[in-house]
């Protein structure tokens, strides 16, 4: 299991369905863009923007439930790839122990980013699904982003293929 950083999603109109990027924290620094839903897109790019919506979000509400049970958010782990789509799963300390649950990575990434919880990925995913886009890890957030724009130019989801 590799820790993973949350680099950005990118949300344009009209093109390819919006794309969520995670980078590895360590030396090798592989990025893995995986493809997700425009409502969960907005909702990790909303927070990541700081933004408050007029009503709580779907990922707010169920953070805030979480806090309001005394259950904290301690990992998401982007478990697998299967025929190009992405799991995951959202592990909890609660009272009653460690649970663990399965979820789609959007909906995971959006409920870590608001619960400032670790996200990991598995070595096998990151084996098929990992891209190297630049050799020197001297890349700030910018240049990854900027790096990742030019390929997202030329890329699509038939791409990731398994």
């Amino acid at each position: 299991m590799i820790e993973m950083e949350l680099v950005g999603v990118r949300v344009e109109f009209p093109g390819p369905a919006p794309i969520v990027l995670l980078k590895e924290t360590n030396e090798r620094g592989l990025v893995l863009p995986i493809f997700i839903g425009n409502a969960e897109a907005n909702a990790i790019d909303i927070h990541l923007r700081n933004d408050s919506p007029p009503r709580p979000m779907t990922h707010d509400l169920f953070a805030t439930a979480l806090k309001e049970m005394n259950a904290s958010l301690t990992k998401v782990v982007v478990t697998e790839i299967d025929n190009k789509t992405f799991f995951a799963e959202i592990h909890f300390e609660t009272a009653d122990g460690v649970k663990t649950i399965s979820s789609r990575p959007s909906d995971a990434i959006a409920l870590a980013v608001r619960m400032s919880s670790p996200i990991y990925a598995e070595e096998e995913v990151l084996a098929t699904a990992g891209h190297k886009i630049r050799e020197d890890n001297e890349d700030t957030e910018e240049d990854v982003l900027a790096e990742f724009r030019d390929f997202l130019d030329d890329v699509s989801p038939e791409d990731f293929s398994a």
